[in-house]
This record gives C-alpha cells, structure tokens and sequence, in this order.
C-alpha cells in the first residue's frame, strides 16, 4: 500500500514534535508533504533536513531565515497566507492540525472541502465554527479524527457501537495546576507557576487554560459538534491522575473507557493509521502501580469558566467565537504580564454577556464577531 502523505501545521509544537515521531517510526507508512512554523526556525530547519518535505510555510522572518538555507526541491510558502491551498493539493492524504488559535479555522475548513482525514489538536476552530466544518466534512466524505487524548477516547468508544443507544459521554479533565489551590491564592499566581501543569506538558496557552478549566470548556462545546451530541449528553468528570481519558455510557449502564499512558503519540499515531493500530513503542501500562483512580465533581464556583462555557454551548450561534477570542487576547496578556490571572476570567465574562448573538451564522459573522471580542477584549484590559 502507497504511504500516507501528511501534512503538519504547527511542527515545532508539542503536537507537531509528536507527530514527526510518529512518522519516524513508520516512515514505510507516512511521507511528510509540508510543514509549517511561526517561531521555532531553527527545529523547524532540523525537520526540514530530515523529512525534506516539498513545502514549508513560515512567517516573513522565517522566510528571511531561510532565504539562502532552504534548499530544492523544497518550496518556501507563507504561513498567514497559502495554508489553505497547501492542505486542499491532491496529492494530501492527511493533515494533522498542530497550531493553537482561531488562525486554525480557514486551512480547517479547506482540508475537510477536499475531503482529507483531519487530526485535529486545534479546538479552537470546532469550538467558533465547528458546525460549519463538521457539515463540509460530511458533504465532502472528509474524515475527522481527534488528536487531543479525551476526544480521541470518545472517538475510540464509539467504534463499533449502535449511537442510538448512547446515554452520556463522561469527559475527564485532570484539573490542571490549580486543582488543589485555594481561590485566595489565586491574585498572586505567577505566569511561571501557572505554567507547572501536573501530568501534561503543552503550549503555554493551552496549559492557562487548563488552570482556570476553560480549556475543559472548550472541549464540552468540542464534543458537541464531533460527536453531534446534545448538552445534556455530556459530563465533565474531575480526574487527576488522567489515566482514563474519557469514557462513554450507554442506555443499558455498561460505560466503555479509553485507559492509556498520558503521551500524545498514542492518539496521534491512531488518527493516522485508524481503523489499524500500530505499535506506539511505549511500555506497557502497569496497573498494580497505579494504585487508586480518584474522581470529583468539577468545583462550578472555583472554575467559573466551565459554566461560562456551557452557557455558551447553550447560546450557540457567534458566542463561542467570542468566547474563544476573548480568552486568547486575555491570556496573551496575562502570559506578558500585563493582567493578573485572576483578571482572566472577568475579561472574558464581560465581553461574552456584552455580546449580540447571531443564530446560525456564516462563516464571515463568525470572524467579524471574533474581531469584535478582540477589540472589545483589549479595550476592557487596557483599563485593568
């Protein structure tokens, strides 16, 4: 059988690093077409020597970087601009989507047009839009697989079983850094502390929002258009030690379980390669260690932003493209010091109730109502 050609957004991320494993491990089973990089140039070449993709799409200061390096038959492409056509070429089979952000949306929407499998990592693009890309992936025959590891367990406990007789999904989230926190302490957190998650190591945004849970929020509004459930399907379930990834629940009470080591080449590898699994290379789980599995109810007035949230899902329409552009313009700042972390969660709120909701909107709302929260957000941390 011919290999897979992939393409990687977002290669020098943890997702994209993985990914690259992934393929070095099977390399009779995958060819890398295209990266592509905001920051890191210098893995980023690293990658390049040893994949020797046909493109790579950077920033205007990583193609001066690599102006004289880059070398045939390798072509130099814009990172804000040719990503839609990259991922849409015939010759693309697979494309695993590794950058973080609302910049995600539009080479999302090209890849299911062209009726690729997508692995997607990036929530943020099914949470404003997920609607409108789950429609063109089942118009086009597109095939969307989850990267992130609680999807990707949804997606493995739906295999194979009758979705009529599905009662509730049960979404675990491990509780992020500031689980065992108190509310009082939380003016004084540092950027630095914030950053120390427990048991995943992720991008910097990613792992704020795993702090304040609004990460677990965005994957209940995730959920919802992968998995065309209702609201009330779905159950955020506190789970520390994040062994179990998340779990489904059927009419009858048998609740099927995805259980694995917490390392990303596990759900990765499987998007690529699914229906077949492969051997990952990772030692066995060893369950007489892992002593006790613990679960909690989510603390709803501790982590405000997972009810902000549900009440988003609930709004629907161009509330989660708000919600979603509020909090990266807020957490940028608290990553550059400018607002507390404590400052995050009133930015967000503020701008979220301030919003006119559009019903069902075009894809053009839902980025005018993005711009919107972005100008509305900075507006409301300049006079923090």
């Amino acid at each position: 059988m011919a290999r897979k050609n992939v393409v990687v957004l977002g290669s020098t991320g943890s997702i994209g690093i993985n990914t690259l494993k992934v393929v070095e491990r099977y390399p009779k089973e995958f060819n890398v077409v295209g990266l592509s990089a905001y920051n890191n140039v210098k893995l980023l070449e690293k990658q390049i020597q040893q994949f020797r993709p046909k493109f790579v799409a950077v920033n205007s200061k990583g193609r001066e970087y690599f102006r004289d390096r880059l070398k045939a038959p390798t072509k130099m492409l814009s990172v804000d601009q040719d990503l839609e056509e990259l991922v849409a070429r015939t010759d693309v089979h697979a494309v695993v989507i590794g950058m973080r952000g609302a910049a995600a949306l539009k080479p999302f929407i090209s890849a299911v047009r062209n009726g690729k499998i997508v692995a997607p990592a990036n929530k943020e693009a099914l949470v404003i839009a997920g609607e409108i890309i789950m429609n063109s992936a089942r118009r086009n025959k597109a095939t969307v697989i989850p990267v992130d590891s609680e999807q990707s367990a949804i997606f493995q406990c739906l295999q194979g079983q009758n979705r009529r007789e599905l009662k509730r999904v049960l979404l675990t989230a491990s509780g992020g850094t500031l689980l065992n926190v108190p509310v009082s302490q939380f003016n004084e957190l540092t950027v630095e502390e914030i950053l120390k998650h427990p048991r995943w190591k992720m991008g910097q945004k990613i792992t704020v929002d795993s702090a304040t849970l609004m990460n677990k929020g965005f994957e209940f509004i995730e959920a919802l258009r992968l998995f065309d459930l209702d609201i009330d399907q779905i159950e955020v379930v506190i789970h520390p030690e994040a062994i179990i990834h998340s779990m489904v629940e059927y009419m009858d009470g048998s609740i099927i379980a995805q259980l694995g080591v917490t390392d990303m080449r596990i759900p990765i590898q499987y998007a690529l390669t699914y229906p077949k699994r492969l051997d990952v290379g990772l030692k066995p789980m060893d369950f007489a260690k892992l002593g006790s599995l613990n679960f909690q109810r989510p603390d709803y007035k501790k982590f405000p932003s997972l009810s902000l949230c549900i009440d988003v899902a609930r709004q629907g329409g161009t509330s989660p493209s708000v919600l979603n552009a509020a909090d990266e313009e807020a957490v940028e700042a608290f990553l550059k010091h400018d607002i507390r972390f404590s400052d995050i969660y009133p930015a967000v709120e503020k701008i979220v109730r301030r919003h006119k909701v559009q019903p069902k909107p075009n894809l053009n709302q839902i980025l005018a109502a993005d711009q919107w929260a972005r100008e509305e957000t900075r507006k409301v941390i300049y006079k923090l």
